[in-house]
């Protein structure tokens, strides 16, 4: 055995600090900036601080009601304008679309951080973009190039193809635009609906080379301090969220922070054995535990199933005794809360489901189904959730 190797084994244990689930969900909420009215202020500059601050904000098709993008900085932004996210994206340039777990708006200043998985489609074009051939893929940037930024609906000479995959496109144009999106050669300039238009990377930015890429272990000690920033109480599971293969490299950085006494270990009260708790192992900064109080405001709040504090399951469920369902893709007969169920936060618990919808024609927000959860959730909370619901409403049919 080396020396080396005997000292750690030697080296005491750092007690675990002990928090309760109360709170564990204030340090939560307000690492997401849910806990005040209005934290990141108005105007298109509140939305680049709320992507910034957040690190990402998940993009998603469905429009039951509003897309969950907009939807995730209204919670935060109550003066929030859909134009102003239009602004980030296509005239400060301050956020980006890429691939996080899922498709959603990164802050342009994390570009680095990004730029080695776009190299990384390069040679290896994945499963789904395959199938894709250099000539479609020379044919849409040569588009571009000539013409400028274009959307698929601009392409109408395309052969269309058998679909590979229940949510590929038949248009070989579309896959090549995917494709060279992935790969960072072109990025989404702009967005309408869910129709994207596609400009050259280094045009849209003004670049005259792209940003150096990160390396791994930068990699990492960023995605450590966006769930730091974001999350105030993290695990590796929060930090990785579908990207386990990281976890290594991220239980190494954290071990050598809690040496330095950057982090301290958490242990969360009453978890043990928890469905979502996993090994149970928490960290914090050392300033967020000691900083743990009561909210000045107690607000409510209706969010998106995609929203960064819903989005992670096991999470949510091990904080706040609530088991969210998206149950969209279920039949009707197995689903308990509804096709578009959004969960309801008054203070610092979740107390109900409500399945809305919105019909646009005439102009309403429709319910389809008002859901208690909790513990023993009282209607005490109904004329708050009300209020809120007309506030919503607004929102939905500006």
């Amino acid at each position: 055995m080396s020396r080396l190797t005997s000292r750690a084994r030697s080296r005491p244990a750092i007690p675990s600090r002990v928090v309760t689930k109360s709170q564990a969900r204030r340090i939560w909420l307000h690492a997401q900036r849910l806990d005040a009215s209005a934290p990141f202020g108005d105007g298109p500059q509140a939305t680049r601080a709320a992507v910034e601050h957040l690190g990402y904000v998940q993009i998603d098709t469905i429009n039951v009601i509003e897309r969950c993008h907009h939807h995730i900085l209204y919670s935060r932004i109550p003066g929030y304008q859909r134009a102003d996210l239009r602004q980030a994206q296509s005239v400060d340039k301050s956020v980006f679309e890429y691939w996080t777990h899922a498709l959603s708006y990164v802050p342009t200043r994390d570009m680095r951080f990004f730029t080695g998985a776009m190299k990384r489609y390069r040679p290896s074009p994945g499963r789904w973009l395959g199938a894709v051939t250099k000539q479609d893929l020379r044919k849409v940037l040569a588009l571009i190039r000539k013409s400028g930024a274009l959307t698929i609906r601009d392409i109408d000479d395309d052969v269309l193809v058998e679909k590979t995959h229940p949510w590929a496109s038949r248009k070989p144009s579309k896959r090549a635009l995917q494709l060279a999106f992935h790969q960072g050669t072109v990025t989404i300039s702009a967005r309408t609906g869910m129709l994207k238009t596609y400009e050259l990377m280094d045009r849209h930015f003004g670049w005259e080379r792209p940003p150096r890429p990160a390396s791994e272990k930068e990699v990492a000690d960023y995605l450590l301090e966006r769930a730091l920033r974001a999350q105030g109480l993290v695990s590796l599971d929060s930090i990785c969220h579908l990207d386990a293969q990281r976890k290594g490299a991220i239980r190494r950085l954290i071990e050598a922070k809690v040496r330095r006494k950057e982090l301290v270990p958490v242990a969360l009260e009453g978890a043990e054995g928890q469905w979502g708790a996993g090994k149970g192992e928490h960290w914090a900064r050392p300033d967020v535990l000691d900083g743990v109080c009561e909210p000045a405001e107690e607000p409510a709040h209706i969010l998106s199933p995609f929203d960064p504090l819903i989005i992670q399951r096991k999470r949510l469920a091990l904080m706040f005794d609530y088991e969210h369902r998206f149950e969209a893709y279920l039949p009707k007969e197995k689903r308990r809360f509804g096709y578009f169920a959004l969960p309801v936060l008054v203070g610092d618990e979740i107390v109900a489901a409500i399945d809305l919808k919105t019909d646009r024609e005439r102009r309403k927000l429709l319910m389809q189904q008002w859901t208690w959860v909790g513990r023993g959730s009282s209607r005490s909370h109904k004329r708050r959730i009300e209020q809120e619901l007309h506030r919503f409403e607004r929102f939905q049919l500006a």
